[in-house]
């Protein structure tokens, strides 16, 4: 088995995960989220992950104040059309998260997000692991492992 095979096989089966997530199934190393983020940056694509981990912070706010300034930006910033890094969700959602952010939860972002995950997981994703920037990771990865 070549050490890229096997950094292969040991990264899907790590506990590590891009999305803090039971959920989750896009497994990355130490260094494979940043990787990725930097392929979605090249792709244009970048709000998604942006998005994501942002909802995640929200998420961890106990301050009503501090959640509801919070998802104004988040708003302002991701959902509202035109916004500067507007993420791909249809007319539905972002009307209601218009309405949730008036009286906003941690959850006033959950269909978004689950509809941004699923952009990623099936889209970017598997672009990703086609990619030069995941090969080089793998690469990376089999050169720092210690022989054996």
């Amino acid at each position: 088995c070549s050490n890229i095979r096997y950094f292969k096989c040991k990264m899907f089966s790590s506990n590590l995960t891009l999305f803090d997530n039971a959920l989750s199934r896009m497994p990355f190393p130490a260094d494979g989220l940043a990787t990725f983020r930097t392929f979605l940056k090249s792709e244009y694509s970048d709000e998604n992950i942006e998005f994501w981990l942002t909802c995640e912070d929200y998420k961890k706010i106990r301050s009503s104040f501090r959640m509801s300034s919070r998802a104004k930006r988040i708003y302002e910033q991701f959902i509202k059309a035109e916004s500067p890094k507007e993420i791909n969700i249809d007319y539905q959602t972002r009307e209601q998260i218009k309405r949730n952010v008036k009286s906003p939860t941690v959850h006033c972002f959950d269909e978004a997000q689950k509809i941004v995950y699923g952009l990623m997981e099936r889209d970017s994703y598997p672009r990703f692991l086609r990619s030069d920037m995941y090969r080089t990771l793998l690469e990376n990865l089999a050169a720092d492992s210690p022989k054996g």
